[in-house]
C-alpha cells in the first residue's frame, strides 16, 4: 500500500493530507474522503490500518486530511491521545466554531483531487464517525460532489450539537449511520436524535455492540460494502 501526501493551502490555513492506494489500481479510481475521530490523525496507526482496508479491498483512492488540534496541525506539546481528545472537545465546545473552515479545507481537497488524473470525479464518497462525522456531517451537507456517505458515533445530546440538527436535514445522499449501543461518551438517545434528523430518504441505521472504541468486524465490513454499493460499482467489491 502506497501513501502520497500532500499540503494545501486554504486562506490563511495549511491543509496537511495524505492518499492511501494501492499502486495497482485501475485508474481513474473513485476517491472515499475519510476523516478520523478524536485522539487520532491521518496517519495515527488505527486510522492507517481503516483506510488501507478500503484502498486495498476496494481499489479507491483514500483521502485523509487533519482535524484541527490533530496531527501536523497541533501546536500543544502534549500529544498524549486523551489531551488530544480533551482539546478537541475544548474547540468543539468554544464560540471558535471550526466546522466552516473544515467544510472548506475538505472543498479545496476536492477541488484538488479531480483534477488528478488518477480520480474519478464522479465516484466520491465520505467515511468518518465520532469527531468524523462532527466535521463531516455539515460537509456531507454542504458537497453535492459526495454521493454516498457512513457517519455516526455522535449524537444530538452533546452540545453543542445545534450545527448537526440543521446539517442533517440538508442530507440528501444514502447515508449509512451507525451507532455503538453501550457508547460512554454519546448517549443512545442522542445517537438515535441525530439520525432521526437526516432528511435523506435513503438512509439506514446499524447498531453494535459494546463502547466508544474502534470499529472491526462486521461494522468495518458493513462500511466497506455499503460504500462498494453506493459507487454503483466504480468500486472494486471485496471478495
Amino acid at each position: 500500500m502506497k501513501q502520497q501526501h500532500f499540503d494545501l493551502r486554504v486562506g490563511a490555513r495549511d491543509v496537511p493530507g495524505v492518499l492511501f492506494f494501492d499502486p495497482s489500481r485501475r485508474s481513474p479510481a473513485p476517491v472515499v474522503l475519510m476523516q478520523h475521530g478524536g485522539s487520532g490523525d491521518k496517519l495515527s496507526p488505527d486510522f492507517v490500518e481503516w483506510a488501507e482496508v478500503f484502498a486495498r479491498e476496494l481499489g479507491v483512492v483514500v483521502a485523509a486530511i487533519d482535524g484541527p488540534v490533530h496531527g501536523a496541525r497541533r501546536t500543544a506539546p502534549d500529544a498524549r491521545p486523551e489531551a488530544v481528545r480533551a482539546d478537541f472537545f475544548a474547540v468543539w465546545k468554544s464560540a471558535d466554531d471550526r466546522v466552516d473552515s473544515m467544510i472548506e479545507d475538505w472543498q479545496a481537497t476536492i477541488d484538488w483531487l479531480v483534477r488528478q488524473p488518477q480520480i474519478d470525479a464522479g465516484a466520491i464518497g465520505f467515511v468518518g464517525l465520532s469527531m468524523g462525522t462532527a466535521y463531516g456531517l455539515p460537509l456531507v451537507a454542504a458537497e453535492p460532489r459526495i454521493r454516498a456517505a457512513v457517519l455516526g458515533m455522535w449524537g444530538l445530546s452533546f452540545q453543542p450539537s445545534q450545527r448537526l440538527e440543521r446539517d442533517a436535514a440538508r442530507l440528501r445522499g444514502p447515508i449509512l449511520f451507525q451507532q455503538k449501543w453501550d457508547d460512554e461518551l454519546f448517549s443512545r438517545d442522542g445517537q438515535l436524535a441525530l439520525f432521526d434528523r437526516i432528511g435523506a430518504a435513503d438512509k439506514v441505521l446499524c447498531a453494535y455492540p459494546g463502547g466508544h472504541v474502534r470499529m472491526q468486524g462486521r461494522q468495518l465490513r458493513d462500511q466497506v460494502c455499503f460504500i462498494a454499493a453506493e459507487l454503483n460499482g466504480t468500486a472494486r467489491h471485496a471478495e
